[in-house]
């Protein structure tokens, strides 16, 4: 990974020279890359998520959007307190940190942060994982083998047993690929934390109510109260 910044006025960015050769006609905004016809798909949350196509590789790009009552005044400003508080800037360091660690996360290749004023916008750019989908979309469908929901439990231990929080852990920020490999995404707001009980049970509690949320909201959902037990089992045998 070769980390590079570049400062241009009030845009800063911050990438990977291994992927971006050319930061400034990289482009943030999902029209610049619908003019370029590189848009290979999309997800929608709380924003839509684009698949971009740069350079033989797929990447994930990101436009942070505010969530709860303040988005109804600001869809995607936030308080400028200083670059390194940003919330771009913040997780493409962590996602960084978590690659040398060995955990299963995206790869960071770019962040963009724009300061406007007492205000900024920010956007960032990971590694497209292949041939991965996420588990709701997966328990949509179908049923997975006890040994998948240990395994989930287990990684979940291995990213608390190193201190990492994430703030958001729900089914739709957990990934499941071809080879049968779990990876988390979606490290907004995440950080490292002393390893306590407290916040790693409500970790877990709060994946527990996306299921349950999903299924109640669903006609068809595979996830049952055995396969949380099975995942139960994964994290504590890791302890």
């Amino acid at each position: 990974m070769k980390l590079t910044e570049e400062y241009i006025k009030s845009n800063y960015i911050l990438y990977d020279a291994d992927y971006i050769t050319n930061p400034a006609q990289l482009g943030f905004d999902s029209q610049s890359w619908a003019d370029r016809n590189a848009i290979i798909g999309f997800a929608e949350g709380r924003g839509t998520t684009f698949f971009v196509q740069y350079e033989g590789v797929e990447l994930v790009l990101r436009h942070y959007q505010r969530g709860g009552l303040i988005a109804k005044y600001s869809k995607d400003k936030y308080v400028w307190l200083g670059l390194d508080a940003t919330r771009a800037w913040r997780e493409w360091l962590l996602l960084a940190a978590l690659r040398e660690k060995g955990l299963p996360v995206p790869v960071p290749v770019a962040c963009q942060v724009k300061r406007q004023g007492l205000f900024y916008t920010n956007d960032i750019m990971t590694l497209r994982i292949p041939l991965a989908r996420t588990l709701a979309d997966i328990l949509g469908q179908k049923q997975l083998e006890e040994e998948h929901w240990s395994e989930l439990g287990s990684i979940i231990q291995a990213f608390h047993e190193q201190g990492v929080y994430h703030a958001d852990l729900n089914a739709n920020n957990i990934l499941l690929d071809e080879q049968g490999q779990f990876h988390l995404i979606d490290f907004d707001r995440g950080c490292f934390k002393r390893p306590s009980s407290s916040w790693q049970q409500a970790n877990l509690a709060r994946l527990k109510r996306s299921l349950d949320k999903i299924k109640a909201n669903s006609d068809v959902f595979y996830s049952t109260e055995e396969d949380w037990k099975s995942l139960l089992q994964g994290y504590d045998r890791k302890q």
